[in-house]
């Protein structure tokens, strides 16, 4: 019997310790595949205790790396590193080597990252380099030098000057080393070998794939669920941070996305959206497919309506409560839709302690608009084939999706949505299963929510569509095929 090969399956902050899209689609991939094992690599901002999901046997082996910990990652886990060869790093930094060797790699490294035409094949071969560098030389030593330091504000200065930024701080400059150190992370720590490298984002979790791919040729497959660079603009465009900052941040950011592209062997998108950023970004039509999300239709099903919500007309949605989802603009619907039917009742399951100021920036809306016996944040659930259908409807709101599992899964159990034109939404919803909406325009989703709420029959009729379109084109057996033969066609 052949052996089956290993796939290193790259996640950042989702699976297995936390839930979502992204997780779902792991879970499903990790239990139904059956030409491959899988190694996962779970870049985390802390380091995580328990596994949020039980493990297939198909999942041999767990990398956790820690990266915004206050400790180094190597200094919480065992990575196999020989004993004797961590010190030897450690000894060996000798600070005139640094000073050769890291100090023009790592001004190359600024230098590319910087430039408004950045030289992707360069990037890559400076990253190889310093990868090469810190097989050598230990990573905290090395980036705690005063010169690396005085490199970066070099750098950084003549970036000042150029933006005529007189608002920067000392602590900005110190912050964006910081970042540019916990980022490089993944390149200095040493990844398991395996025949496929599956990264699920096009952005820094790139890093351990691209160590496979020096040291062994690994292939690289990357799947895009929500566009990496865009969410990342989106979120930069709303954060906190100086004009320093968020410069430096979407330069590197674009950089990398660049080179995910550049190095991956297959591009995997979940919706025919995304295409449009990957070849923006520099990747290649050729390398790209089209794999939809699917689900276990049986599983999601439809069932009869709770007793305790039967006369009450009733709005559910599975999300994460964060800005992506916009929950703010769901909770202005639920205000237009209380206005024409007073007893309406917004459930949302998902985790609600994710970002805390969001929730309270959600829940002081709540209180606003004395919405307290109408929207309801219900929590994790552990049974989301039921939540759907509590509901005589579901509800999407997000500015960013990729193929959101929550509408087809809503789908599949006959319920219809309302839902935002973002990402692949279009491409599973139409109009016979439902409505679909321009983003953050909550008047026109609640009223769409109240058509359907009070048209008994449109609204039976789109669930009964949606489910059918379901077992048409979005089950679980099409979607593990297709990844099936993906993983065959990169060996």
């Amino acid at each position: 019997m052949k052996k089956k090969p290993n796939v290193l399956l790259i996640l950042e902050g989702t699976y297995p310790y936390n839930g979502g899209g992204v997780s779902t689609w792991a879970h499903i991939l990790c239990n139904e595949i059956k030409n491959a094992n899988f190694t996962l690599y779970s870049i985390n901002a802390s380091y995580e205790e328990k596994s949020k999901y039980t493990l297939s046997d198909n999942v041999k082996r767990v990398v956790q790396v820690p990266q915004w910990a206050p400790l180094e990652p190597k200094e919480l886990i065992d990575y196999g590193k020989k004993y004797y060869k961590l010190v030897f790093k450690k000894n060996y930094n000798d600070e005139a080597i640094i000073d050769e060797e890291f100090i023009p790699l790592f001004t190359s490294f600024l230098k590319n990252i910087k430039s408004p035409n950045s030289d992707t094949a360069e990037l890559d071969t400076i990253i190889f380099k310093m990868w090469q560098f810190f097989q050598q030389h230990d990573y905290k030593k090395t980036m705690q030098r005063q010169k690396v330091w005085q490199t970066f504000y070099d750098i950084s200065k003549d970036d000042l000057i150029e933006d005529n930024d007189t608002e920067t701080t000392l602590l900005d400059i110190t912050e964006g080393l910081r970042w540019i150190y916990r980022f490089l992370i993944p390149i200095t720590i040493k990844v398991p070998k395996c025949e496929i490298s599956h990264i699920t984002l096009a952005g820094f979790p790139i890093l351990p794939a691209l160590v496979l791919k020096y040291k062994y040729g690994t292939p690289i497959i990357v799947t895009e669920h929500g566009v990496f660079i865009r969410e990342r603009l989106l979120a930069i465009n709303s954060a906190e941070y100086s004009f320093f900052l968020k410069k430096l941040l979407i330069q590197f950011s674009e950089a990398i996305t660049k080179l995910v592209y550049y190095k991956a062997d297959l591009i995997l998108s979940v919706n025919k959206f995304n295409m449009t950023w990957e070849k923006l970004y520099g990747a290649e039509s050729s390398k790209i497919k089209v794999i939809y999300n699917g689900i276990d239709h049986e599983l999601f099903s439809p069932k009869p309506k709770p007793e305790h919500l039967k006369n009450t007309p009733t709005v559910v949605a599975a999300a994460r409560v964060f800005h992506l989802k916009d929950i703010i603009t769901m909770i202005r619907s639920c205000e237009v839709v209380r206005r024409k039917i007073p007893n309406v009742k917004y459930i949302v399951y998902g985790d609600d302690n994710a970002v805390p100021e969001y929730t309270e920036e959600c829940n002081t809306l709540i209180q606003e608009l004395n919405l307290q016996d109408n929207f309801i944040f219900g929590g994790i659930t552990n049974s989301p084939n039921l939540l759907y259908c509590e509901g005589d409807i579901s509800i999407l709101t997000s500015i960013s999706e990729g193929f959101p599992y929550t509408v087809i899964e809503s789908m599949s159990c006959g319920v219809p949505v309302v839902a935002t034109d973002v990402g692949g939404v279009a491409e599973a919803l139409d109009e016979s299963c439902g409505f679909i909406c321009k983003p953050r325009d909550f008047e026109e989703i609640g009223n769409r929510v109240i058509e359907l709420l009070e048209n008994d029959e449109l609204r039976k009729q789109k669930g009964v569509n949606a489910r059918q379109k379901v077992i048409d084109y979005f089950t679980i057996g099409t979607f593990i095929s297709e990844y099936e033969k993906a993983y065959e066609s990169v060996l």
